[in-house]
Parts: structure tokens; sequence; C-alpha cells
């Protein structure tokens, strides 16, 4: 797991990360779980030991579990008739922080989370362009896709609106720009903002120690809401256990309802 979040870090995606364990022959969860544990699931295949897919990948890659979190409340079931298992949103889980020896430390763990939420794709010529996923339409706010082909001059490579070429003219406008021009337009900006980190030092340093409270602030407004649903969420399950407990009291249900109903 720390080598997994590690390859994530350096900039390697789900697929090339499958890829690196299927070469390297490492037993996959299921397989491991039931050879080391005696553990069946619906997944195993025994006759590919070692058949990582990139779809396991981002499940383990976003799992609090591997920072050392417990996570209660993720599942429950509509009835205790009913056991089919309905995901909670995140908001409304009981996160436990600590409850385990983390296997990744939380620098890792979020250096992962931007580098997830900042995935970008390779081009059909197999090349990570610098500006993907950066470039966006003015109008519609849909992300600009990139043009290039081996036949084309560096220079006539361009930014298309994705919206205007799938969806046409009634939608948005055929906004473009080229990446030559868009590197210019970038190393302009950063002269001009190194030239005023160089020339106004002091007000530069506090223009970026503004940027981070801001960022601090808005971390803890969010964190505030996160306390406030767990708050209320506690208080509902007091209330539903006291009923629960009535109900139990007063022979409206057996014993065994009650333990599965209290357990869940």
């Amino acid at each position: 797991m720390r080598r997994i979040f590690a390859m994530c870090a350096a900039g390697s995606g789900p697929s090339q990360i499958a890829r690196r364990l299927r070469e390297e022959q490492i037993l996959c969860p299921t397989t491991y779980a039931y050879l080391r544990f005696g553990v069946n699931h619906t997944a195993l295949n025994t006759e590919k030991p070692c058949h990582w897919t990139s779809s396991t990948i981002p499940g383990m890659l976003e799992n609090e579990l591997y920072l050392g979190n417990t996570i209660n409340m993720k599942y429950s079931t509509k009835s205790y008739k009913d056991k089919r298992h309905v995901e909670h949103p995140k908001e409304e889980c009981l996160i436990f922080e600590g409850a385990h020896p983390a296997l990744v430390t939380q620098e890792v763990w979020d250096i992962v989370q931007r580098v997830r939420q900042n995935r970008r794709r390779p081009t059909k010529m197999n090349e990570q362009n610098k500006y993907s996923g950066l470039v966006v339409c003015a109008d519609c706010g849909a992300t600009m896709v990139l043009h290039r082909a081996h036949t084309m001059k560096p220079t006539w490579n361009n930014f298309t609106c994705r919206t205007y070429t799938k969806e046409g003219s009634e939608v948005c406008t055929a906004h473009y720009i080229w990446e030559c021009v868009l590197d210019e337009v970038i190393l302009e900006d950063l002269r001009r903002v190194t030239a005023m980190a160089r020339e106004h030092t002091r007000e530069f340093s506090e223009y970026i120690g503004g940027r981070q409270s801001a960022e601090i602030q808005r971390e803890i407004r969010r964190m505030e809401r996160e306390l406030t649903t767990m708050r209320k969420r506690s208080a509902e399950l007091d209330t539903i256990f006291k009923k629960l407990y009535e109900d139990r009291v007063l022979g409206h249900l057996s014993v065994e309802q009650f333990q599965t109903l209290s357990s869940s």
C-alpha cells in the first residue's frame, strides 16, 4: 500500500500502477485475503491471482483506512427486513482519526488526494500536455481540448472549446487559443509576478500570507459544517436508540430484532 501511494504521488495513474503490479506478480487484494485469512469474495479469481485492474486502485487511494482512520455509518439497510446496503454521503459518516496505526503519512495522503483531484489524461500521441485540464472556456466553463498530430507543426497546436466541438454553435462559440500563444501569456505572467516579488518583497510576502490565511479560514468553515452535521446525526441516533429501547421494553420488538437494529 505504501508503494501504491508513493507511485501515485510520483505521478503514476491507476492504469500504470496496476500494470506495474501485474508485471511484478504482486497478489491482488482478493487473492491475498483468501490465501492469508481464508476470506472469500465474489471477485476472487484463483486462476489470475495477480490480476490488478485500474478500477481497483482509485478506491484504495481514497480509503482513509490506510491513513489510520476508522469510518462508521458508511452503510446501512433500509429496514431490518431489507438487508440491501445503502451507502451514506461522507458528511453523514462518523470518522475516528488515529483509530489504528497508519500505513501512509498525512503528507503523502494529502499529495495523493491533490493528484487525484487534478487527474489528467494523456493525448492520443501518448504524451501528457502541461496544460491538460487547466484551460477552460471563458463562456461555458468547459475544459478546452488540445488538437495536435504528428503531421502538424508544433506552432499549430491549439486548444478549442469542448462544448462547441461536441454540441455546436447553439451552445457555445468556436473559442480557441494556440499553445505557443498560451506559452507566451504564462511566461509573461511569471515574469511579472517574479519581478513584483523581487521589488516588493514585504508586500508580496503579505499577499501570499493573506491567501494562505483565507484558505485556512475556508477549511475551518468546512470542518465546522461537518461537525454540525455530525452532532445533528449523533442526536438523531440517540433518539432512535431510545425509541428502540422503549419498543423492546413494551414488547413491540423481540430480543433478536432489538439486537439487530441497535447494532446497525
